[in-house]
């Protein structure tokens, strides 16, 4: 049963007859009740929905990290999500069905105006840790020295993240993130990016390589 919260001219939530109705974006949507086809799937729709499977589960463990850094994906009233997703669609899968995988080096989680961290660097060090530095440069013009930095590492390996946003100001100019012990010997994909103090304004996520824990 479809449900107008609005009255009659504010959309409905839902199933109404062949109807289902749906609000994203800001916007109330209405489309038909999907058809299962007798049809087998071709080479490029299973290729596809490799591609989904594959993207989404990825993401999905970033969607804290993905909602601010695609906040301004909102102004096109589209999710954040859904941008981050088209973005890295079309960006950061790589293989040959059916072994695709995510380019990692190509991956984005956050896309915005504000500078990211300037000439920033990871390194594995003791006691697993990475070591994060960048320099005080606002190279956009955009930004302030409170701006506050997060740090992403992923260990495809053991297929575990450990990230922090919020880490340390823009003008720390270093940051070492913990990783659980027993990562090491693994190497890790490391990913830093900056937002501003009220989660308004956020960098492009910049890839710092594929460091060996210690």
């Amino acid at each position: 049963m479809g449900i107008q919260h609005l009255g009659a001219f504010g959309g409905f939530v839902n199933k109404t007859g062949a109807l289902v109705g749906h609000r994203t974006g800001g916007q109330n949507v209405i489309t038909a009740i999907p058809h299962p086809s007798n049809k087998p799937p071709t080479t490029a729709q299973l290729n596809q929905r490799a591609k989904f499977r594959l993207l989404g589960s990825f993401l999905r463990r970033m969607t804290v990290l993905i909602r601010v850094g695609f906040e301004e994906s909102r102004l096109q009233k589209q999710s954040a999500f859904s941008a981050a997703f088209k973005e890295n669609y079309y960006n950061a899968i790589t293989g040959v069905a059916p072994n695709f995988t995510i380019n990692y080096p190509m991956l984005v989680y956050s896309k915005g105006i504000l500078s990211g961290p300037y000439t920033a660097s990871a390194l594995a060090v003791a006691g697993s840790k990475i070591e994060v530095t960048w320099t005080a440069q606002i190279a956009t013009g955009v930004g302030e020295a409170t701006d506050k930095i997060t740090v992403v590492a992923y260990n495809p390996a053991k297929k575990q993240f450990a990230m922090l946003a919020g880490a340390a100001l823009r003008s720390a100019l270093t940051f070492n993130l913990q990783v659980p012990p027993d990562w090491a010997g693994d190497g890790c994909h490391v990913w830093a990016s900056m937002v501003s103090t009220d989660g308004k304004k956020a960098s492009d996520s910049q890839y710092l390589g594929l460091h060996t824990i210690l």
